[in-house]
């Protein structure tokens, strides 16, 4: 049995990166530009999917992107991601994006969610096989459900787009 044949649990490529935001990632409102939170999400998303495949991954849709409350300068942003669901070279990853005080006097708040589809890469750029993913607890069995609802969308939005071209 090869390493691909082998179920992955989400924990096993689970990763939480941290930074502080500097004046140097502000927009015209002062706030955190919301594309620099989207190379955040990108950025750890692109991590999770590499480690659940064992090599290169590249982004291949962006959805249910939602911006729920400003970043301000000297939040510390943490971007929390895992696996939701493999397809066959295909991966959904879910991020959380939460932000709190540098200095930690409040709680942190969940400020961005997302969902990426990544697809696992060869030497050559194309698909290859992903490992399947173990789905360990109720919670993992939950958002698997929800991720299969997602690529259905996504699928039926592509069909639609197509048909209407």
């Amino acid at each position: 049995m090869t390493a691909l044949q082998i179920a992955r649990p989400p924990s096993a490529s689970r990763v939480t990166m941290s930074s502080i935001m500097s004046p140097h990632d502000t927009n015209l409102m002062g706030t955190v530009h919301g594309g620099v939170i989207l190379k955040l999400i990108d950025s750890v998303a692109g991590v999770v999917a590499a480690r659940h495949s064992e090599g290169p991954a590249v982004t291949a849709s962006m959805d249910e992107t939602a911006f729920l409350v400003a970043v301000r300068v000297g939040d510390v942003v943490h971007v929390d991601a895992q696996i939701t669901w493999t397809g066959r070279s295909s991966m959904e990853v879910a991020v959380r994006v939460t932000a709190d005080r540098w200095d930690a006097s409040v709680p942190p708040t969940t400020v961005a969610t997302a969902h990426l589809v990544m697809v696992a890469v060869d030497d050559e750029g194309h698909p290859r096989p992903v490992p399947p993913l173990a789905l360990t607890s109720p919670a993992d069995v939950r958002r698997n459900r929800e991720a299969e609802i997602r690529r259905t969308h996504r699928l039926a939005l592509r069909a639609a787009l197509q048909d209407a071209a």
